[in-house]
């Protein structure tokens, strides 16, 4: 038997802010979700998205520390089906109050970029590819 990739599983201080974050971005999650201690949210493709809540995390590993917000380690990606729809869904996300930590820009890997934090602090880019010139 060889393991596949099936979860991506985040940490949540705050789950009813990171599930509104997760649902401005089109992931799905059970209503009443906000209070329970772990969550999922099917994934295209067959993976899903696990948040736990610190409570959780510490309920098995009672040593266990968050990492500092926005360390850089971590990203999750997000493909839009245009670059105006980067540019729609970054300005969304900054109005809602969220970090914008880099503004939609071309990348020369032909592609429009942008990066948010989710309430968390794990940057969230947001990509589309740019048309053929």
């Amino acid at each position: 038997m060889t393991p596949r990739f099936d979860v991506i599983g985040l940490v949540a201080s705050d789950m009813a802010a990171t599930l509104a974050f997760y649902r401005r971005l089109g992931l799905v999650f059970p209503e009443g979700a906000e209070d329970q201690p772990h969550v999922e949210a099917a994934l295209p493709g067959g993976p899903r998205m696990a948040i736990d809540t610190e409570e959780t995390i510490r309920s098995f590993h009672p040593g266990w520390r968050p990492a500092a917000a926005g360390d850089g380690r971590t990203s999750l990606a997000f493909l839009c089906d245009s670059p105006a729809e980067v540019d729609s869904v970054y300005e969304d996300l900054v109005g809602a109050g969220h970090h914008g930590e880099l503004k939609p820009w071309d990348a020369v890997w032909d592609m429009r970029y942008a990066v948010v934090h989710d309430p968390d602090g794990n940057a969230v880019d947001l990509f589309a590819r740019l048309p053929e010139k």
